[in-house]
Formats: C-alpha cells, sequence, structure tokens
C-alpha cells in the first residue's frame, strides 16, 4: 500500500485540506495555496506549446517536450482550477540535475508560481542529486533575482547558448548545493 501512495504523491502534489479550507475559510489561503503540481502529459502540451511561445521568441516545439518524456526528465505543470498556469523541466543524472525550463504564462506571473515550481523541482531533486543546475539570460532579471533568493550561485557562463533576434545571448550558468 506505501508503494502505491508513494506513486501517487509522485504524480500529484496536491493538499487537498486547503481546499477545504478555502471553501469553509475563504481568507485563509491564497491561490498560489490552492495550486497543485502534477506530472506533464501528453494532454498538456496545447497548453504549454501556447505558454512557451508567449514566453520565447524562440519556442521549443512540440517534438522537444516529446523527447523529454521519452528521456524520463521530470516534467511537471502548474494548475489552479484545470488551467495551466507553467510547466517546469528537470533532468537529474549521475548526482546531478539540470533544471531545463520553468516558465509562467505572462497572465499569471508575479504570483509566486514560478518559485512554486522552482522549490518544487529543487524538492524532486532533494536526495537524488547534490547539485541542481541552470542556465538563465542575463536580460532575465526577474528570473536571476528569484534563483539567487533560493540560494543558486553563478558559476559561470556559457557563449552563445541561447538564440537571440542577431546572432546568439549569453547565458548565467547557476548553481545550488543540496544538503
Amino acid at each position: 500500500m506505501r508503494g502505491l501512495m508513494d506513486k501517487i504523491k509522485g504524480w500529484v502534489v496536491y493538499d487537498a485540506d486547503k481546499e477545504f479550507y478555502a471553501k469553509v475559510f475563504p481568507d485563509s489561503v491564497t491561490k498560489t495555496d490552492l495550486m497543485r503540481m502534477r506530472t506533464m502529459t501528453h494532454a498538456d502540451l496545447p497548453s504549454v506549446l501556447e505558454i512557451e511561445r508567449k514566453n520565447y521568441q524562440f519556442p521549443w516545439e512540440e517534438d522537444i517536450f516529446t523527447d523529454c518524456f521519452k528521456a524520463g526528465y521530470s516534467c511537471w505543470v502548474c494548475d489552479w482550477q484545470d488551467k495551466v498556469l507553467g510547466y517546469s523541466l528537470l533532468s537529474i543524472a549521475v548526482g546531478e540535475a539540470h533544471i531545463l525550463n520553468i516558465s509562467v504564462d505572462p497572465a499569471e506571473q508575479k504570483q509566486g508560481i514560478g518559485r512554486k515550481m522552482l522549490e518544487h523541482l529543487i524538492n524532486v531533486a532533494r536526495g537524488r542529486a547534490e547539485t541542481v543546475f541552470l542556465e538563465v539570460r542575463p536580460t532575465n532579471t526577474a528570473a536571476i533575482a528569484l534563483y539567487e533568493d533560493v540560494g543558486f550561485n553563478e558559476i559561470g557562463i556559457r557563449k552563445g547558448y541561447y538564440p537571440a533576434e542577431n546572432g546568439r545571448e549569453d547565458a548565467i550558468m547557476l548553481a545550488l548545493q543540496l544538503f
């Protein structure tokens, strides 16, 4: 029975008590409290691709997400009332975790969704990796501030990492040690 419960918890991270309190004591919980993290499925791809296209000039295509599923990466969506608000992808191998993408629908930004997804990915990696890595555009100052607030440190620059309108853009490499 415990193995089955662990599998269920691995698929959906959600606290039903918060939903109860939201109904009985509406001011006691926030929208962020009621958002849930759940495993991304193929059925989520239209919503995920829509968010991807809204956020990036050079968005990932569906085949990249499909390849992430095939590779067994940890792929998650954050939803609220059956609406995908954001998504995140994590690769874990040989004691290292690499955050591949975190993206929040522009209409839903600045509500703590990015932080919720980032903290979730860190918790997924904890116990399975010693370090979490990620890359970020130097122009993405909001994301950099979030990563630094959570404890990530700059460890280098990847030259020409991102496609850009006039060629390529460097990436700042960040790392977080898990203890």
